[in-house]
């Protein structure tokens, strides 16, 4: 998972790095909230983000408020980090759009396990973001078979919108699930074979 860890503390920014690289992920390593938030206008975002709470440019919140402002169909998971602890900082974090929130010192484990959490919601928000593009795309072919469709009155071809016609089997195949086997009904056994049939 690609994550994003801002904190203008080298040595806080070098043990969050470390535990995170330990843990397979590609990191984007950064000290200043400024470019912390502008890392998230670019289209290839960072999954999750560990931020500092105190740090040049703009704040832990603020990053959050700002990558919030721009809504996306996978929202990146955000961790505040810090040494406050007091409750009405912990509520303002995670009011200003932290999905998470952990105080300094910490240890490795207990970071590791937080960002294992985050890596879960933004799996499952990537499944669901895939499944609604699914259903969507059915839906669209389930559209194209609404409404009129112009058909011929002698060899009941079908009409598309490029003024083709094409025979019923292959306009519904082509926009649908749907495949078709061929058969007699009883109305035209009577009257087309069984007249052979009887010779």
């Amino acid at each position: 998972m690609k994550i994003l860890i801002a904190d203008d503390s080298p040595v806080a920014r070098a043990l969050v790095t470390d535990v995170l690289r330990r843990a397979g992920h590609t990191l984007v390593v950064l000290e200043d909230g400024g470019k912390a938030a502008a890392a998230y206008e670019k289209e290839d975002v960072p999954d999750l983000a560990v931020l500092d709470w105190e740090m040049p440019g703009l704040t832990g919140p603020e990053v959050c408020r700002s990558i919030r402002s721009r809504p996306r169909a996978i929202s990146p998971y955000l961790i505040l980090l810090t040494s406050r602890s007091d409750k009405s900082d912990i509520v303002a974090g995670l009011d200003a759009g932290a999905n998470d929130y952990l105080t300094k010192p910490f240890l490795g484990e207990e970071l590791r396990a937080r960002v294992h959490v985050g890596e879960r919601v933004v799996t499952l928000q990537q499944r669901l973001a895939l499944r609604v593009e699914e259903l969507e795309a059915a839906l669209a072919k389930v559209n194209e078979l609404e409404g009129l469709l112009p058909i011929c009155s002698y060899c009941k071809k079908v009409r598309d919108d490029g003024n083709y016609w094409h025979q019923v089997e292959t306009y519904v195949a082509a926009r649908s699930a749907a495949r078709f086997s061929h058969g007699v009904c009883p109305d035209c056994y009577e009257r087309h074979l069984k007249p052979y049939l009887g010779e």
